[in-house]
């Protein structure tokens, strides 16, 4: 007596569970393989941050230690750097105002004594010691923000010292701002975030992002187009204008009326 074929064989499909299990299969090798790629990155990544923080730390007590203490915690003639951030560590050091040269009202920017990868393990170091600001995304560093926007937002909150132009300006005690021209984006960016000398600081909840990058393409817009008036004068406004009225206007009414006079006698 020929055997009854049962529904799956009649119809030729597999049966429900196999469907469920090969899904389930399929999920726990994605879920297994991504897991794994994870934790090699993560691991990656971590032993880099590791060996860059053992460098800084090596190149700190080498080159910053013996104002800042060994352990970062500040002396009588610096202050403590943690939870500066990486931020204030890239500026400082990429600017050549760290190590300081000499002691005085403010520290001066000079030649950059460090390569790159050595600023990078500076700051990697001391971001280490506590939280802070950190080195700012490229997206606000391209300069391709609203240039009147940043405008008025220079003129507002930082003009008073940098003045209009960027070009700087002195302050009392010797000290002084300095002059904005051909600073870099990330500079001028780390700057705001974390009040270096006597700058007041500019966090996300008084500038935002955004308006730092608006301020950032200000500055690189005057960068590139200089004064379409011809002598600038230093851009100082109308003190270098006056005084040059002053001695080079009046000074020429002057010769030529004595000039004049000298003549008809």
């Amino acid at each position: 007596m020929a055997k009854t074929a049962t529904p799956s064989a009649r119809t030729g499909r597999r049966s429900p569970l196999a469907s469920v299990a090969l899904l389930v299969i399929g999920l726990l090798a994605t879920g297994g393989a991504y897991a794994l790629f994870t934790t090699s990155a993560t691991a990656e990544t971590s032993s880099q941050v590791s060996s860059m923080v053992s460098e800084g730390q090596k190149l700190f007590a080498a080159n910053c230690a013996s104002c800042h203490g060994l352990n970062a915690q500040g002396s009588g003639v610096a202050p403590s750097l943690i939870g500066v951030g990486a931020a204030a560590v890239d500026f400082q050091v990429g600017t050549g105002r760290m190590p300081a040269a000499a002691s005085g009202p403010q520290v001066e920017q000079k030649p950059v004594q460090f390569t790159d990868a050595q600023i990078a393990a500076l700051a990697t170091y001391v971001a280490s010691l506590g939280p802070g600001p950190a080195i700012p995304d490229s997206e606000f560093l391209q300069g391709n923000g609203d240039v009147a926007a940043g405008a008025e937002l220079f003129r507002i909150n930082c003009a008073m010292c940098h003045n209009v132009a960027g070009a700087g300006g002195a302050l009392t005690e010797g000290k002084y701002a300095p002059s904005l021209g051909g600073t870099t984006a990330k500079h001028i960016y780390e700057a705001m975030v974390t009040g270096p000398q006597n700058m007041p600081v500019f966090n996300d909840l008084n500038i935002t992002p955004a308006d730092k990058a608006n301020i950032i393409s200000y500055l690189k817009y005057l960068d590139q187009h200089p004064s379409p008036g011809g002598l600038d004068l230093g851009n100082l406004g109308p003190v270098s204008e006056g005084l040059f009225v002053w001695i080079f206007a009046l000074g020429s009414v002057v010769a030529i009326t004595v000039w004049l006079t000298a003549k008809s006698n």
